[in-house]
């Protein structure tokens, strides 16, 4: 059997998107296939890369994608958003057989210097390293195919 295609959306694929299909692809790469999006997307925030390579993981050859380049091209067995639902921008993404949704804070959304921005870019980067490894876990446990949805 092949491997499952996950696509992680997020609003601008330019910190949280790109960090979750690191992992996806660190630890679960034997399993899946791991893409990103952003729903408008821009490009990837530098600190995103800094703080990827503190993990040993170098995403500094991604690029942000938009959902465009996936619709009709695609088939996704899984796709993840990565922010609160009440967020404007929220993708419609037909043929998914799984939609799961994990809520992490905007880095982006910090104000103040470097550091300040580091900080939270840590705090959002382990977040989803850890959910990252506790859903694959938690798959590797289950029998059968995975439930339809996972709020958290």
């Amino acid at each position: 059997m092949g491997k499952t295609k996950v696509l992680f959306v997020c609003p601008h694929g330019a910190a949280r998107g790109p960090m979750a299909a690191a992992f996806l692809r660190a630890y679960g790469g034997e399993s899946y296939e791991a893409y990103s999006a952003g729903v408008t997307p821009r490009e990837i925030e530098p600190l995103t890369v800094e703080v990827m390579q503190e993990r040993g993981i170098d995403i500094s050859g991604e690029r942000a994608r938009g959902l465009n380049e996936y619709l009709g091209r695609e088939h996704f067995g899984i796709l993840i958003t990565l922010y609160h639902p009440a967020e404007p921008e929220h993708p419609i993404f037909p043929g998914v057989g799984t939609r799961l949704q994990w809520i992490f804070e905007d880095p982006g959304e910090v104000e103040g210097g470097e550091e300040q921005r580091l900080a939270k870019l840590r705090e959002v980067r382990d977040a989803i390293e850890l959910r990252v490894r506790g859903w694959l876990a938690e798959r590797a446990a289950q029998p059968g195919p995975a439930p339809s949805s996972d709020v958290s």
